[in-house]
């Protein structure tokens, strides 16, 4: 819905003032389609080009994502420290062998299913049964295994952020797309240099639209889409490093509910839990 009501809002406020100030609507709905046509086909054969097809699976995989709402609220992160807590106090209490089949079986373990939303989340089980994995072993510490965890974060950035920058590369190309039609349209005006003026200024105006379509699309349609799918990002990326940050804590010595607190910290503050709200949510669970 937001997205739909700031396209309505760019939309209104630039065409609305261009009719308000006497504007003929007509020359650019006239000029709409044969513009759209060049425009849109020169940037999505461009588009395919310059980039590999994991990479447009995921663009088209982020777009559909941008029209609903993010599941990376507050509810969530109180159900992934919950989970995490549980996991920790259980090996706390009966040693790092007692998770080892819920690690081994995650979809199978009672543990995971008792929280539906992170539980059943494949990227959020594999990540943190990984590193439990290792630590159940013994044969990694607390600094090998951070520095594992970072090359995976990263890993996971850069695979996120391959869409973001398909979608900065594609707002940076259509304006230039929109000066190659508006060519296109002096081309076609200058073959028809004897036609009367009347006639002239309307070929003259159609080409014109050209270039204000391709940079109205680069500004207020492509680039705010490229910038809302990395905020979202960077949301998914967060939930990693809320884990990594309770999981090297219960390396060092530090009990659960500390270990969890680590992990709280690194939230970002529109989403992050209290530490009473975290405590009592820890406590009902």
């Amino acid at each position: 819905m937001p997205i739909i009501i700031g396209y309505l809002v760019s939309l209104v406020c630039v065409f609305g003032v261009f009719i308000l100030h006497g504007g003929n609507i007509g020359v650019v709905l006239k000029a709409l389609p044969f513009e759209m046509a060049t425009i849109g086909g020169a940037a999505l054969g461009a588009f395919v080009i310059n980039n590999q097809p994991k990479v447009l699976k995921a663009t088209m995989k982020g777009l559909s994502g941008l029209f609903k709402g993010s599941k990376y609220t507050k509810a969530r992160y109180l159900e992934l420290m919950a989970m995490l807590y549980e996991i920790l106090q259980k090996a706390r209490k009966e040693g790092l062998m007692a998770i080892e089949g819920d690690v081994e079986a995650p979809h199978e373990s009672e543990l995971f299913k008792k929280f539906p939303n992170v539980g059943t989340d494949h990227h959020v089980v594999e990540f943190t049964t990984d590193y439990l994995r290792m630590m159940v072993s013994g044969n990694l510490n607390a600094h090998e295994i951070e520095a594992l965890m970072d090359n995976e974060i990263e890993t996971h950035h850069q695979e996120a952020h391959a869409p973001v920058a398909a979608m900065a590369r594609l707002a940076g190309g259509l304006p230039a797309f929109g000066i190659v039609a508006a060519v296109l349209g002096v081309v076609n005006t200058m073959g028809s240099v004897g036609q009367p003026p009347a006639v002239l200024g309307g070929m003259v105006g159609s080409a014109l639209v050209g270039t204000f379509l391709g940079i109205l699309l680069a500004y207020a349609f492509v680039e705010p889409l490229g910038g809302l799918m990395e905020q979202k990002a960077d949301d998914a990326a967060k939930e990693l490093l809320c884990i990594k940050c309770t999981l090297l804590a219960s390396m060092q010595g530090y009990n659960p509910a500390t270990a969890i607190e680590f992990g709280r910290k690194v939230l970002f503050s529109t989403e992050r839990p209290s530490f009473l709200e975290l405590e009592e949510y820890v406590r009902k669970k």
